[in-house]
C-alpha cells in the first residue's frame, strides 16, 4: 500500500484511526534516535529515511535520481511495517535483533529480510526499535553499502 502523500505528516493525518497514534510514536521513535547525517522523506510511498544527495550525491544505484535508503516506516493493509536495511545487510545486527526481540516484544517475531511486521499497533517494542536505529550510522551505512555494490 503506496501512499501517494508528499510529506510524513500528510502521509500521518490519511491513516485510519486505528493506526495514527502508533505510526506517529514510530515515527517519534525514529527522528530521536536517528544518527546525524540521515534526513526524512516521503520515498516509495512510505516514511523513509535517507542518505541525502548532499552527503551521498550518487544516490540509490538502481534510481540515483533517489537518495540512498536506510530505513521506512509504513502502514500496510494488515500491518504495520519497520523496514530497516541494516539489518538486512549485516548479519551481526541481525543476530542481536532477534536476540533481544524476546525481552521488548510481545509475540512471535514476525519478520523477512529487512522487513518487521506488527500486526497489532499495540505490540511494537519501541524502546527496542530506537535502540536499532541508532546502530548504524550514515558513515558506516555508506560503507556497509559500497561493500555490497563491489560485490
Amino acid at each position: 500500500m503506496q501512499s501517494k502523500a508528499t510529506t510524513p505528516d500528510q502521509y500521518i493525518a490519511e491513516l485510519p484511526e486505528d493506526r495514527k497514534k502508533a505510526m506517529q510514536e514510530l515515527r517519534e521513535t525514529v527522528k530521536k534516535n536517528l544518527p546525524k547525517g540521515f534526513a526524512e522523506t516521503m520515498q516509495y510511498g512510505m516514511i523513509s529515511y535517507v542518505v541525502p544527495h548532499s552527503i551521498y550525491p550518487g544516490g540509490y544505484h538502481c534510481k540515483p535520481a533517489d537518495a540512498l535508503p536506510f530505513l521506512s516506516i509504513a502502514s500496510q493493509k494488515n500491518h504495520i511495517a519497520f523496514y530497516h536495511m541494516g539489518i538486512y545487510s549485516d548479519p551481526d545486527l541481525l543476530k542481536w535483533f532477534t536476540e533481544e526481540y524476546p525481552n521488548y516484544g510481545k509475540g512471535k517475531l514476525d519478520m523477512g529480510k529487512s522487513c518487521i511486521r506488527f500486526k497489532n499497533p499495540k505490540n511494537i517494542p519501541f524502546d527496542l526499535l530506537g535502540k536499532l536505529t541508532t546502530k548504524i550510522s550514515v558513515d558506516e551505512w555508506i560503507k556497509r553499502y559500497e561493500s555490497f555494490l563491489k560485490k
